[in-house]
């Protein structure tokens, strides 16, 4: 697309209605003869199904959404490599940009290598990931 071919987008006429047998919307203005939808005022609730069990209520509901999953993170210990700081806690690991601010407990696993003996501090981890650390050089403090 170039800026010769913008043009203005195509608006469809508003709907004259009432103005006559000849204009195909005279009379009853395209509505029909009768019934709630051919009354001024005439709607009903978006999925009202005339009494009967609505769709939405009908169908099960699924999923579950842990609120503790908001203020928790994990942590690869391939990606505690890029923190500089001597010893690794939550400011660390914010400051570094590995979690967000909302974040209160974070959960350090196993998951590539470790290149640096590093020190953690009020972090959880798991036992693989404290093994790869002492193998490293690095110490966990609870």
């Amino acid at each position: 697309m170039r800026l010769n071919d913008l043009q203005p987008s195509r608006r469809a006429r508003a709907k004259r209605v009432g103005r006559g047998i000849g204009s195909g919307l005279g009379k009853t203005c395209g509505r029909g003869h009768k019934g709630q939808k051919s009354r001024s005022g005439g709607f009903h609730k978006l999925g009202f199904e005339g009494g009967q069990m609505p769709l939405q209520r009908r169908l099960p509901k699924v999923g579950f959404r842990s609120r503790k999953s908001m203020d928790a993170d994990e942590i690869r210990t391939s990606e505690l490599n890029k923190v500089t700081a001597d010893t690794i806690d939550l400011g660390a690991l914010r400051e570094a940009g590995l979690i967000g601010r909302t974040v209160s407990r974070v959960k350090v696993v196993l998951a590539g290598p470790i290149n640096k003996p590093l020190r953690l501090k009020g972090l959880a981890i798991t036992k693989g990931a404290r093994a790869a650390i002492d193998a490293a050089g690095g110490s966990v403090e609870d």
